[in-house]
C-alpha cells in the first residue's frame, strides 16, 4: 500500500513539472521580442590589400557601418580627406583608414614618406651573400659588417660599424612579403641618423659592406674590437721561431811591448906595441 502510494506521488509530480516547463516555454515563445539597435556611423576603410607607399584613390576606399560608441580614433567619414595621401602602413580589407597609418598632407607616397623624423635612407650594394641569401627585407633589423685596410696597416680590418639598423626597402620593394620569402635584390635602404649616414658615405669607398641579419627583438648593442685574419688563424699552426743570431767571440787582444832602444855603437882603439886594433861595443 505504501510503495503505491509513493509511485502515485511521483507521477503526479512529474506529470505537473511537465505542464509547468511546457507553459514556460509557449510563454516564452509568444512573448514579443525587445531589439536594442546600437547607434552606427558609417566610416571609410579600405576596398581592398593595401600595400605602405600606396598612393590613395578613390577605387581604394569604401563606407562601413561602426558602432558609434566605440569608433577607432583617427577615424575618417569621408574620401576626400584620404585621396592622394600616402600609406606609412599596409591595411587589409575593410580595415580602418586611420591618421596614424598615413603620410603628411602633401608629402606624397612611397618611400620619403616612411622616413622618421631626423632620420635618413642610405642605400647601400647588396648580393646574395651580403643579403643573407634574400632574408634582409623590407622591416628587418641588420647589422652592418664593413672590412678594410686602414691607412699604415698591412692588414685588412673586420669590423661592425652599425648595429640594429632598420631596412626600409629591399631593392625598390617597401613592403614585407605576407610570406617572408627570400628577394634576390642588388641594393638595399637602410634608414639611419645623420651621422651614420656619414660613416656608410665615407666607408663605401673604403672596403666591402657585409649585413647581419638580427632578432628585431634584439636591441643589445654588442662590443667587438674587429677581427684580423692573422688573428683568426694564430694558434692552429705553430709560429716558427725567429732565427737566432749568434754573437761572435770577441777575442782579447794581445799587445806586444816594442823592443827597448838599441845604444849606439862605440869605436875602441887597442894598441899592443906596435899593433894597432879597434873593437866595437
Amino acid at each position: 500500500m505504501n510503495r503505491a502510494r509513493v509511485l502515485v506521488v511521483l507521477f503526479v509530480a512529474v506529470a505537473v513539472g511537465g505542464l509547468l516547463s511546457y507553459a514556460v516555454y509557449n510563454y516564452l515563445q509568444t512573448r514579443p521580442v525587445k531589439e536594442i539597435r546600437t547607434p552606427e556611423k558609417k566610416i571609410v576603410v579600405a576596398s581592398a590589400k593595401l600595400q605602405a607607399g600606396t598612393l590613395l584613390k578613390d577605387e581604394n576606399l569604401a563606407f562601413v557601418p561602426w558602432p558609434a560608441t566605440n569608433l577607432p580614433p583617427g577615424y575618417f567619414e569621408t574620401k576626400e580627406d584620404l585621396v592622394s595621401r600616402g600609406l606609412v602602413q599596409s591595411v587589409v580589407e575593410n580595415e580602418p583608414i586611420l591618421e596614424s597609418k598615413l603620410a603628411p598632407k602633401g608629402s606624397g607616397a612611397g618611400l620619403p614618406p616612411m622616413i622618421p623624423e631626423g632620420k635618413r635612407a642610405v642605400s647601400i650594394r647588396a648580393n646574395e651573400i651580403i643579403g643573407v641569401v634574400g632574408y634582409v627585407l623590407p622591416g628587418t633589423h641588420v647589422d652592418v659588417i664593413l672590412t678594410a685596410t686602414p691607412v699604415g696597416t698591412p692588414e685588412a680590418v673586420t669590423k661592425i660599424v652599425l648595429q640594429n639598423v632598420y631596412v626600409a626597402s629591399a631593392g625598390q620593394v617597401i613592403q614585407k612579403d605576407a610570406e617572408g620569402k627570400p628577394q634576390t635584390v642588388t641594393a638595399v635602404t637602410l634608414i639611419v641618423t645623420p651621422e651614420e649616414a656619414e660613416k656608410l658615405t665615407s666607408s663605401s669607398s673604403q672596403g666591402q659592406f657585409q649585413l647581419a641579419l638580427r632578432n628585431p627583438l634584439d636591441s643589445e648593442e654588442a662590443k667587438t674590437r674587429g677581427i684580423q685574419m692573422s688573428q683568426l688563424i694564430r694558434g692552429s699552426a705553430p709560429v716558427p721561431d725567429s732565427p737566432v743570431v749568434k754573437k761572435a767571440r770577441r777575442v782579447p787582444q794581445v799587445i806586444v811591448a816594442p823592443p827597448p832602444p838599441v845604444a849606439p855603437a862605440t869605436n875602441i882603439e887597442v894598441i899592443k906595441g906596435d899593433q894597432r886594433s879597434t873593437v866595437k861595443f
